[in-house]
């Protein structure tokens, strides 16, 4: 492990739409989902810095050099009465995994989280992954019998086409 490695957490600007694009399209390819990419650069642009912005990044920095991509929105809890950050994508270049950084990323999340006053972190792991063990190692434990369910593509369309029709 290197320990002299300088990190930095930033927030990220509309300048570094085409490297926060860059790291999605890198964590698709390290998780074999590259054909499930349909974003594009103009696409991130509106949606992280647009009118409504939906989420947010954080771009991770080693010695100066950027080397992983955060990016989250918030949630909320009804049973704590409280908002939360939700993970969408955490990803560090494999080069510099078990270097630190991800347990720098998580120092800055949750700091952030109390200074939202958020009363959680959450986020979905492939049952694959081998960083299932650092964020267990952290003290994050798999929340036992929840799925997690998905509505997109033509069933989404589907059913907003029907809410169209019975308002008319």
């Amino acid at each position: 492990m290197n320990t002299n490695l300088k990190i930095n957490i930033r927030p990220t600007t509309v300048l570094d739409v085409p490297l926060i694009f860059k790291f999605i399209k890198e964590l698709a390819k390290y998780e074999n989902l590259e054909d499930q990419v349909t974003a594009t650069e103009e696409i991130i642009k509106e949606s992280l810095f647009g009118k409504k912005q939906y989420a947010e990044a954080l771009i991770v920095e080693a010695d100066s050099k950027p080397v992983g991509l955060v990016l989250f929105l918030h949630n909320f809890s009804t049973f704590i009465g409280k908002p939360g950050i939700y993970i969408e994508d955490l990803y560090i270049k494999e080069e510099f995994r078990g270097m630190g950084i991800g347990r720098n990323i998580f120092e800055y999340l949750s700091n952030l989280a109390k200074e939202r006053n958020c009363g959680r972190i959450d986020w979905v792991v492939l049952d694959w992954n081998p960083a299932r063990k650092f964020y267990e190692k952290m003290g994050a434990v798999p929340v036992d019998n929840w799925l997690i369910y998905r509505l997109t593509g033509d069933k989404l369309d589907e059913l907003s086409e029907n809410h169209q029709k019975s308002k008319n």
